[in-house]
């Protein structure tokens, strides 16, 4: 059984393309069904974030797999596949499993040592074990991920300063502003993205505006900072009067388009607007930046800004790189010896079914043997099969975590027919 991840991120991908396949939560137990009904998937979990959507698969067949995943995409972007295979990734087995530890600790993130994907990754993984198709394959990989991401902000220095998109987001605005103190901002959305910006602007000194579907929600959060809440149909009137828009919402299309925030450019005598768009999908149409005055920043010019101020975190993210590789030999420790518990029980029960065998066969030439005498060949073709099968289970046992340990295991798999499904233990 191979761990397969196939995925697209936003350094293989061009925005327009990485938001048509982001998958939201209300989507995602229905599309990791999909997947589990699929030939050749087993297990399935799927991270699907502002920076990626990845699809992670238990598979007998890795080209298999990598077919059933790529007509997934193909179907959830309403895209032939040529239109996107040559911006998907592909890692199997030991590669799957250090990007997916790297992802954790925030070392494949837009903002280096990012604090929001760990928790990401875990909901992923808890998603796909309430839905029933995160088995043992990938119950071990994700629980090895998240242990990996901890110690990685535990013991390193990946953490500190900015280390998530609200923050960057927020930090790019004061860069452009010169300072937010003072600057009346609206934040559309106040998920957990959204309520960190939030956060950010209320230390920053921001008078705040909220606007959020549920607006007992934005009431609620903008109490809290000392704002006030803006119902979503007022939100263009309420563009006339700030002088940032941020927005990170789950919204499947785009919230604002051109219409809906020329008039209030309009009526802001020249003053300049600044936009934040950090959703993807975004919430904002990309048209809104041709208005005259506006700024509009997305993804893209937030992953610039970010780049420009990881140089402190550059030694940090080397002693997190040596943790990961010391946790992945960890995890294949773990996984070998998951696979070889199994195939020893495999070969003692493949062996003792041969042993009964040959007794039936001789059933006939037995009958006339006493108890005692019965024992006694018992015994004996017992102690003969445990012999044999001694060295073998210990030179399995000392080879478990190893290159070798895996060719032995398959090459018992062949030799003595076995099964290869042998489920490892729970």
């Amino acid at each position: 059984m191979s761990v397969v991840v196939i995925g697209l991120n936003h350094r293989s991908t061009p925005l327009e393309l990485l938001e048509r396949m982001t998958i939201g939560a209300a989507r995602l137990p229905k599309a990791l069904h999909d997947l589990i009904t699929r030939e050749n998937v087993s297990e399935a979990v799927v991270l699907s974030t502002c920076n990626r959507t990845e699809v992670y698969v238990a598979a007998e067949r890795f080209h298999g797999a990598y077919q059933d995943v790529r007509e997934f995409f193909a179907e959830l972007a309403f895209l032939a596949p040529e239109d996107f295979a040559d911006h998907l990734y592909i890692h199997h087995d030991a590669s799957a499993a250090s990007h997916l530890f790297a992802v954790a600790a925030g070392l494949d993130s837009a903002v280096l040592g990012e604090s929001e994907i760990l928790g990401q990754v875990k909901a992923a993984w808890e998603i796909a074990r309430d839905e029933g198709v995160s088995g043992p394959v990938l119950n071990l990989l994700f629980r090895h991920a998240l242990e990996a991401g901890k110690r990685a902000r535990t013991d390193t220095g990946i953490a500190r300063s900015i280390t998530s998109v609200s923050q960057a987001a927020v930090a790019m605005a004061a860069d452009r502003l010169g300072s937010l103190a003072g600057r009346r901002v609206l934040v559309l959305g106040t998920g957990e993205m959204g309520a960190a910006m939030v956060l950010g602007l209320a230390k920053a000194g921001s008078e705040i505006l909220l606007a959020n579907r549920s607006e007992e929600k934005a009431t609620e959060l903008a109490t809290r900072v000392g704002g006030r809440s803006v119902l979503l149909i007022d939100v263009p009137t309420a563009i006339t009067n700030i002088d940032v828009l941020l927005s990170s919402t789950g919204a499947a299309a785009p919230l604002l388009g051109a219409d809906d925030v020329e008039t209030a450019v309009a009526a802001r005598g020249g003053r300049p607007l600044l936009i934040v768009d950090i959703a993807v999908p975004r919430d904002i149409d990309p048209a809104v930046g041709h208005l005259p005055g506006v700024t509009l920043l997305d993804m893209d010019d937030l992953r610039g800004f970010a780049d420009a101020g990881i140089a402190a975190r550059r030694s940090a993210a080397a002693l997190v790189q040596e943790i990961l590789d010391n946790e992945l030999d960890r995890y294949l420790g773990d996984t070998s010896a998951r696979q070889v518990a199994p195939m020893i029980v495999a070969l003692r029960e493949r062996a003792e079914e041969l042993r009964q065998a040959e007794l039936g066969r001789f059933s006939g030439r037995l009958n006339g043997l006493d108890a005692a005498q019965v024992e006694a060949v018992e015994g004996l073709t017992r102690g003969i099969i445990s012999k044999l099968l001694h060295d073998p289970s210990v030179v399995l046992k000392d080879a478990a975590g190893s290159p070798r340990g895996d060719r032995l295991v398959a090459s018992l798999r062949e030799l003595f027919g076995l099964d290869d499904n042998a489920a490892p233990p729970q």
